[in-house]
């Protein structure tokens, strides 16, 4: 018999692509692990069964999020428990391999499994001598393992020769043994991204297709060779998760500015972000500000596009949540906000200042342009428009120049396309258009078959 399935609870944040897990150990207490900086749905289900977290663990130093763990030694009194070998600045119990925790009946087991890091520690769960279930953090994923390159290029293939090892060793945990990652589809971290989001031990063996390579140089040649681009924020984060993020005081909020004191932080160097829905922001915008729709990915973009160094201001549309903009900038350690456009652009036009707009154009009324695909090289191998340029949308503000002009910018759906079009016109570029839909509603107005392949990459 598993692990209670009510007892184990995921909390899987849908724009980053992962997942926390909250163990509620019976007694009023709970254990966290790779929990984020943003601890609202964390507190709500801790709420919810009268659980205060008396133990935060963290797998690994955190590249795509800060981590959550101070935080919860602050508010709950937890105990911090993490890799010695991660050389954290804060209080934490340092573990290394084969340290146990004794948990109060359950027991957590230290297990070192580098790879994604050097430091990086998968933690199985007993329940005296039985499996219940690892967590395996970047380590064994669902159908992959995480990416070995976060570290440098020179340094992937030793990771990957590590995470090779890594994945031997815990499959040799027994098969019924559930496994609990925390990066998974849409992480940027998994290379590449599973649809499930926890598997077993013996599904993995037989699902998984690098723990069907037998031999190390084939599994690093698998792994690195589906390795793409990576949010430059990651770069900055497993410092200050080594560092240990600030504590969060009270909650966060964004200042309602007028639209001179939004003027005056632009002329200081602050940049406008721009949150409303795509189609919002083409209708009427601040000339050169950026295009961030509000959604699960939002923090991605905004780790990928802007410094965490200036100061930023939003634009916003009636009813958004105003926390989530808050919430998704602090958990990737984003808190110069200067706050919120007061009354938006009705403000900022009776104010009398000029708007830009952005053509929006359905797959129809498409024709004659350059078509630019900024999605990552993955979606746009898999199947693009014939004769598709392609420039992804992480790397664009540093080759705007090569952009044709005139084009109609495409990504999925429209939000990347449209955040795209603010670059490319804060860049000086003039007609730009967006494709609001994808690849597939071009080619059927245009009677065009999608083909697949790299095409002309300017990425």
């Amino acid at each position: 018999m598993g692990f209670p399935e009510d007892h184990l609870i995921p909390l899987v944040d849908e724009g980053l692509g992962n997942s926390a897990y909250l163990v509620d150990l019976g007694d009023g207490r709970a254990l966290a692990v790779d929990a984020s900086r943003d601890l609202r749905a964390l507190r709500a289900a801790a709420e919810r069964r009268g659980l205060t977290v008396a133990y935060a663990a963290d797998t690994h130093l955190h590249a795509d999020f800060l981590s959550g763990a101070v935080q919860l030694g602050h508010d709950h009194g937890a105990t911090i428990l993490a890799s010695a070998a991660g050389l954290r600045a804060f209080d934490h119990q340092g573990l290394t391999d084969g340290d146990e925790v004794d948990l109060g009946g359950l027991t957590l087991r230290a297990l070192a499994t580098p790879g994604h890091t050097d430091e990086h520690l998968s933690f199985l769960l007993l329940d005296g001598g039985r499996e219940l279930g690892v967590f395996t953090g970047g380590s064994l994923i669902v159908n992959s393992a995480a990416r070995t390159d976060l570290l440098g290029a020179d340094r992937t293939e030793e990771l990957a020769r590590a995470q090779y090892y890594s994945l031997k060793r815990l499959t040799a945990l027994l098969d019924e043994t559930a496994v609990w990652p925390t990066h998974g589809a849409g992480s940027f971290c998994s290379a590449p991204p599973g649809s499930e989001r926890t598997t077993t031990i013996g599904v993995q063996k037989q699902a998984n297709p690098l723990l069907a390579v037998t031999d190390e140089d084939t599994f690093v040649r698998q792994l690195t060779a589906s390795l793409g681009s990576y949010p430059a924020y990651f770069d900055r984060l497993g410092e200050v998760n080594r560092r240990g993020p600030a504590v969060v005081t009270g909650t966060p909020l964004l200042t309602e500015l007028s639209v001179e004191r939004v003027r005056a932080f632009v002329a200081d160097g602050g940049h406008v972000v721009d949150v409303r829905p795509a189609a919002d922001y083409a209708a009427g915008h601040i000339p050169g500000s950026l295009s961030i729709p509000l959604r699960g990915q939002f923090a991605t973009w905004l780790g990928w596009l802007l410094p965490d160094t200036a100061p930023l201001v939003f634009v916003t549309a009636d009813g958004q949540d105003l926390g989530e903009i808050v919430w998704q900038a602090y958990k990737i350690g984003y808190e110069r906000l200067a706050g919120r456009l007061d009354g938006g652009m009705d403000a900022w036009t009776a104010a009398g200042h000029r708007l830009a707009t952005t053509a929006f154009v359905t797959a129809d009324r498409a024709d004659g342009r350059p078509y630019v695909d900024v999605r990552q090289e993955s979606e746009f191998t898999a199947g693009h428009v014939p004769g598709a340029f392609h420039i992804e949308l992480g790397g664009l503000a540093h080759v705007a120049a090569d952009a044709p002009e005139g084009a109609v910018v495409a990504c999925g759906h429209g939000e990347r396309a449209m955040t795209a079009a603010s670059l490319l016109e804060r860049a000086g570029h003039t007609d730009v258009a967006v494709l609001d839909g994808g690849p597939a509603d071009y080619a059927a107005a245009h009677g065009e078959q999608l083909v697949q392949g790299t095409g002309d990459t300017r990425s």
